[in-house]
């Protein structure tokens, strides 16, 4: 049984068990519900070769009901799509119209073929749930409009390709996706919207490089991400940085924009030995490796300072940058030199374990009673405060593995084990230190 077959008889079957317990369609003046006689009647019209179908209406798929289309998808000017079922889309789709779901319900959008689909439109197609899976090469989907998913998206098979077409995916506020890996990303823009946490399934070629990232209030903003396998000196020359720069890599780059919101954010992007120069994995005893931002102000390379940590469990790539950086654009990594410590430095000790066995119960940054103008900022590692402290000292203004409250952690919650970044300023008297760095918490 071919690939197309089989979900048809997967959608048979479904059919013939809705039956039981769901009316047929309802036809109303201006509007068509489609209900099983809809479905039954486009898996008919699927048998037409090199057909179209074209709404120019109203239509509405009800909750538990699966609709199939094997032919071209088009949505006009005029037409208003809802989905509240399950639609199975098989060649072209189509929307210089209105398509939409119901909040309440849980609408799915099956994008399944086994030839290149061509996801084009003038208007955003707004998706409870997006599935892409399809078989027919690495990279078979090429996306010229905006898809818009207010749920999940299932990257399952298949690469999306946006950034040659000028198409986006768009992840409302409280939108995730699954399944993404080298197999199924977005080559091109994706766009999230809102403050939550988000692993942005960005990527080039056959490799998925995602980037993370969390706006720090609930005033909300929007962002852009696109990730290049492709030498950023071409267009941002390597030789305009400023002094403490000494090497920029030459394989890749994010393009992250504030497109709404006035947040700093805390970024992470991914380090990949198949994709980052090995130099930037071992930079040796005079070296770090830090987050580097283009400069359009001053038309240089800049320095976003970071740290270095672990990935995510079950992640591809080996290692994370994190750093809070100051501005938007083009980033990617570079090599500075290592920063020799002052004669009145402070030492960090960045393990904590917070089990009242008097051991390690807190964040011990010794020597910071000197300076008592300081702050200390730990965000976990989706970019996400979890603590702030002024006038943080060696007694009783303390981090103990807890949350303040000032995110959206709440307070007094205990943190999960797992590495969190840190930021500490201090004035010396003479400057302004800021140390960043990883904390790990154990709280097992």
């Amino acid at each position: 049984m071919n690939h197309r077959n089989k979900y048809r008889q997967e959608m048979n079957n479904n059919y013939l068990d809705n039956r039981k317990r769901n009316s047929v369609s309802v036809w109303e003046t201006g509007r068509t519900r489609v209900g099983l006689a809809g479905f039954a009647l486009c898996l008919f019209a699927g048998h037409t070769i090199n057909a179209q179908m074209v709404n120019t209406g109203d239509v509405k798929i009800e909750p538990n009901t699966i609709v199939g289309v094997y032919m071209d998808y088009e949505n006009t000017p005029s037409g208003n799509f809802i989905n509240d079922g399950n639609l199975y889309i098989f060649q072209n789709w189509k929307n210089d119209g209105t398509v939409t779901y119901t909040d309440t319900q849980n609408g799915s959008t099956y994008f399944i073929g086994t030839e290149d689909q061509f996801l084009e439109g003038a208007q955003v197609s707004n998706l409870k749930n997006a599935i892409f899976r399809n078989t027919s090469s690495l990279v078979p989907f090429h996306l010229s409009g905006k898809i818009a998913v207010g749920g999940n998206s299932e990257f399952d098979k298949g690469v999306i390709q946006a950034g040659e077409y000028g198409g986006k995916v768009i992840f409302r506020e409280n939108a995730a996706h699954t399944k993404t890996s080298d197999l199924s990303f977005v080559d091109g823009q994706v766009e999230k919207d809102g403050v939550a946490t988000f692993e942005f399934p960005v990527g080039a070629g056959n490799y998925f490089r995602p980037s993370y990232h969390a706006a720090g209030t609930k005033n909300g903003g929007i962002y852009t991400t696109q990730y290049f396998n492709k030498n950023s000196n071409t267009l941002y020359s390597h030789n305009k940085k400023v002094e403490e720069i000494l090497n920029i890599n030459n394989n890749e780059y994010w393009e992250v924009t504030q497109d709404q919101g006035a947040d700093k954010i805390v970024l992470s992007l991914t380090m990949d030995s198949r994709t980052t120069p090995a130099e930037f994995f071992n930079p040796g005893n005079d070296y770090d490796v830090v987050i580097t931002r283009w400069d359009a102000a001053s038309n240089k390379w800049v320095n976003e300072k970071g740290a270095i940590s672990d990935p995510l469990a079950g992640k591809p790539y080996e290692k994370l940058i994190t750093a809070q950086v100051s501005g938007y654009g083009i980033f990617t990594m570079a090599l500075v030199k290592k920063a020799q410590p002052e004669p009145d430095d402070v030492v960090i000790y960045n393990a904590i374990s917070p089990n009242d066995d008097g051991l390690n119960d807190s964040f011990m940054i010794k020597g910071i009673d000197r300076f008592p103008d300081n702050q200390v900022e730990i965000f976990n590692r989706w970019g996400v405060k979890v603590y702030d402290a002024q006038s943080y000292n060696e007694s009783d203004n303390m981090f103990r593995g807890y949350s303040d409250g000032r995110a959206t952690i709440k307070r007094g919650d205990k943190l999960p084990t797992g590495t969190y970044f840190y930021i500490l300023k201090y004035n010396t008297g003479k400057k302004v230190v800021e140390r960043t760095g990883y904390l790990y918490i154990n709280n097992q």
